[in-house]
């Protein structure tokens, strides 16, 4: 059998493999080592490709290791010349810088007012949001933010039968050295979250809290027809972050506090 080979070496997964033809149509594959040999050798093979009759043809590697492309024109006729390359792989996805690097979120101990003297717990991490996100976002955030050993106000470890909710939340916030809002329709349509965040806001003005918005589910214009103010904020969106991300973040600035 005639063929056209191309032996490409080590290649990574998701590179992308641009192969130009000039003339008729071909057969065109790609092939990991294993199925190459099998191919030679007459025998059944796996590959990517299949019969290529306009050019550029471009395959994407399946998996890390060593490919071959393979250029043949049986059951065809005419004649065919060939080019293969690699193209340049795309940049690493564009994330903010980290938390613990943005100097208005790192503060030392005394930025803090010292609540020990009126005897009220401490929190690290205030979260507030909408009850409708509490299981893809909010619980497994708080869990993470525990996991990482911070003090952390969540409606469902704070309140127990019979508490007041202000009174919980007033305490909670006033409280606590970092305030997480986590912004989604479900929470632009609340009562609660509006009050508690016109808390956090007052708080972060004033200097005695930090305030970091998670965006979930909602668009730069729905943020900005809600409240402009928090737009400019720098934030985390669940997009592009995983929650386990997110909390480890939070917990880098926290100790770095």
């Amino acid at each position: 059998m005639n063929f056209t080979h191309y032996d490409l070496g080590r290649k990574e997964r998701g590179q992308i493999i641009e192969i130009t033809l000039s003339g008729s149509a071909a057969n065109v594959r790609l092939m990991d080592s294993s199925n190459f040999q099998n191919y030679r050798n007459g025998r059944t093979h796996r590959y990517s490709g299949g019969l290529a009759r306009k050019s550029p043809i471009r395959l994407v590697v399946p998996s890390t290791g060593n490919w071959h492309v393979t250029i043949d024109m049986n059951g065809l006729r005419g004649t065919v010349k060939s080019s293969v390359r690699t193209l340049p792989g795309a940049l690493p996805d564009l994330r903010q810088p980290a938390l613990s690097t943005v100097p208005s979120l790192v503060h030392k101990d005394d930025y803090f007012p010292d609540n020990d003297d009126n005897g009220e717990k401490e929190y690290d991490v205030f979260i507030s949001h909408a009850s409708e996100d509490k299981d893809e976002v909010v619980r497994p955030l708080a869990n993470a933010l525990k996991l990482e050993g911070l003090r952390v106000w969540y409606d469902e470890f704070e309140l127990k039968i019979g508490d007041s909710l202000r009174r919980k939340i007033d305490k909670g916030l006033a409280n606590s050295k970092f305030g997480v809002v986590v912004l989604s329709k479900n929470f632009i349509k609340k009562g609660w979250t509006n009050y508690e965040l016109d808390g956090i806001i007052t708080k972060s003005v004033s200097g005695e809290q930090i305030v970091l918005p998670i965006w979930h589910d909602i668009t730069k214009k729905e943020v900005m027809d809600f409240s402009p103010s928090l737009v400019d904020k720098l934030a985390r969106n669940t997009a592009s972050y995983t929650v386990e991300e997110i909390a480890i973040e939070i917990a880098e600035v926290i100790r770095e506090s």
